[in-house]
C-alpha cells in the first residue's frame, strides 16, 4: 500500500461518470507486406503473451484502514491481460469513421478501479487493411507525454523486424519504479513546501507575469458554447498534416512551430463558432501544457506546467493573429522558464487551479471560464516507428474533457506529419468534425498570409 500523491489525487477526486479522467493514444498500422489475413489476430494473441508487467501497469487505487478511498495505490502481483487487451472488428464498410465511431464510445467510458488503470483494444477491419490500436491510461498514473513516450517505447525503428514489444512490459520504457515513484513522491513534497516558502523575487515575478498576460489571466476568458457542463457521450476526430508545411509558415513568419499550430487552432475554432454563430467579441484563451521534465526524470508520473496564450479570435488577418499569438506565449514561457521547477509548477497550479473545481456542482456555470479550450502538442519522433513488421502511419493523442472545458485539441509529431486528435462533448460541441476542415482551411490562409 502506498499514498497516492497530491497531483494524482486530485485526478482520482475529479473523476465522474461525466467526466472520465483517462488519456488515450489510437495508433494506425498498415501491414507489412505479405501479412497474411491472421496478421492481426496473432498480433493480438503476441501482445497477451507480453505478461511482465511492470508496476505502474499494476497498480490500482485502494482505500485506506477504515474504508477511505482513493488515497492509496495496492499493486496486483497478475494482471489479466485477457481482460485488459482486448480485440474489436470494425462493422461495415470499415471506414476511418467508423473507426472513429468505435473510439469514442471507449473514450467516454471510466476505467475500472478494482482493476490496474488501463486498457487496450486491438482493432481491424478497415476496409484498406490497416488495423488500430487504441489504449487509454488514468491521467492518474501518466501525462500525456509520458503516456505517447509508453506507446512509442514499444515500437521499433527496424521495419524488419518482427519483435512485438507492448507498452506495460518491464522492458519498455514507461512508469516509473517504486524506487523512482518514491523520488518523485519527495519531490512533490519538496514543490509543496516550496509554495508555501515562495520567495519575494519569484511572487514579484510572478504578480509581473499576471500583469502582462493581461487577457491571459484565469477567469479573463469569454464565456462560449465550448464552456459549459458537458454529458458522458464523447466524439472523436482525428487527421494528419504534414510537419513540411507548418515548418514552412514558421520560417516565413519568423516564429515557433507550436505558434503555427496555435494560430492553426485559433483561425479553425474561429471559423468553427462563426458557423455557430457564436463567436465572442474578446478573444479565446488557449490553456497550453508545457512539460517541465529533463532528461533526469523518469517517464512516467506527472511533471507538466501550463501557460495561458491569447488566441487573437478576434483578429480577422491571419499574420495579426499569428503574432499576438507568438508575444502572448513568449512572455507566458519567460515566466515559466525563469523560474526554478518547483515554483514553476506552483505558478502552473496557481494558474491552472480553477479548472480542478469542475467537480464542484454548479461551478463551471456561476464563475467565467479560467480558459476556453486546451490545445496540447506532446513531443514525437521524426523517424517512422513499427510493431511486428507494420508502419505506424498515424499516432493519434485522446485526451480529457471536463465540465466547463468541452473540446480538447492535442497532437503529437509522428515521422513527417502532425497528426491531431479532437475530443468534444458530444451534445455540447456538435459536428466536431468540421474542425478538422476548418484546420486545413487555417492553414492554407496562414501559408497564402506569409507568402508561400
Amino acid at each position: 500500500m502506498k499514498l497516492i500523491s497530491p497531483i494524482e489525487s486530485v485526478f482520482m477526486l475529479a473523476e465522474t461518470p461525466r467526466q472520465p479522467m483517462h488519456v488515450a493514444g489510437l495508433q494506425v498500422f498498415q501491414p507489412p507486406a505479405g501479412a497474411g489475413p491472421q496478421f492481426v489476430r496473432d498480433l493480438h494473441t503476441a501482445l497477451l503473451g507480453r505478461t511482465g508487467v511492470q508496476p505502474g501497469f499494476r497498480q490500482r487505487p485502494a482505500p485506506l484502514p477504515g474504508g477511505i478511498p482513493s488515497l492509496g495505490w495496492s499493486f496486483d502481483g497478475e494482471v489479466d491481460l485477457d481482460y485488459h487487451v482486448r480485440r474489436s472488428g470494425l462493422p461495415g464498410p470499415g471506414r476511418v469513421r467508423e473507426l472513429l465511431t468505435l473510439v469514442s464510445r471507449l473514450h467516454a467510458t471510466s476505467l475500472d478501479r478494482s482493476r490496474p488503470l488501463w486498457e487496450s483494444y486491438v482493432i481491424d477491419g478497415l476496409k484498406d487493411g490497416r488495423f488500430a490500436i487504441y489504449t487509454k491510461m488514468h491521467h492518474a498514473l501518466v501525462d500525456g507525454i509520458s503516456a505517447l513516450r509508453l506507446l512509442q517505447g514499444s515500437l521499433s525503428s527496424d521495419p524488419h523486424s518482427g519483435e512485438i514489444r507492448a507498452p506495460w512490459e518491464s522492458s519498455a520504457r514507461g512508469p516509473i519504479s517504486q524506487a523512482e515513484r518514491s523520488g518523485l513522491l519527495r519531490r512533490l513534497a519538496d514543490t509543496a513546501a516550496t509554495v508555501g516558502a515562495l520567495g519575494p523575487s519569484s511572487l514579484s515575478l510572478g504578480r509581473a507575469a499576471l500583469t502582462e498576460q493581461q487577457l491571459t489571466m484565469p477567469f479573463r476568458a469569454p464565456r462560449t458554447m465550448l464552456n459549459v457542463p458537458i454529458v458522458s457521450a464523447r466524439r472523436c476526430v482525428a487527421d494528419s498534416w504534414a510537419l513540411d508545411r507548418i515548418t514552412e509558415v514558421k520560417k516565413a513568419a519568423g516564429v515557433t512551430l507550436n505558434d503555427v499550430v496555435l494560430a492553426m487552432c485559433s483561425g479553425a475554432l474561429r471559423q468553427y463558432l462563426i458557423d455557430q454563430d457564436a463567436l465572442p467579441d474578446s478573444p479565446l484563451v488557449a490553456m497550453v501544457p508545457v512539460s517541465l521534465r529533463t532528461e533526469r526524470d523518469a517517464q512516467g508520473g506527472n511533471l507538466v506546467g501550463g501557460v495561458l496564450a491569447n488566441l487573437a479570435t478576434d483578429q480577422e488577418d491571419p499574420v495579426d493573429r499569428l503574432q499576438t499569438i507568438h508575444s502572448s506565449v513568449a512572455v507566458s514561457k519567460r515566466i515559466l522558464t525563469e523560474l526554478p521547477r518547483p515554483q514553476a509548477m506552483a505558478l502552473s497550479m496557481l494558474l491552472l487551479a480553477p479548472s480542478a473545481l469542475s467537480v464542484v456542482p454548479g461551478f463551471s456555470v456561476a464563475t467565467p471560464p479560467p480558459f476556453n479550450v486546451c490545445i496540447s502538442n506532446v513531443p514525437g519522433v521524426r523517424h517512422p516507428l513499427h510493431l511486428g513488421g507494420a508502419r505506424l502511419t498515424g499516432n493519434y493523442p485522446m485526451s480529457i474533457v471536463t465540465d466547463g472545458q468541452a473540446l480538447n485539441i492535442t497532437l503529437a509529431t509522428s515521422a513527417d506529419s502532425l497528426d491531431f486528435g479532437l475530443v468534444g462533448c458530444r451534445r455540447s460541441v456538435p459536428h466536431l468534425q468540421r474542425m478538422l476542415g476548418h484546420l486545413e482551411t487555417s492553414l492554407k490562409d496562414l501559408e497564402r498570409a506569409v507568402g508561400l
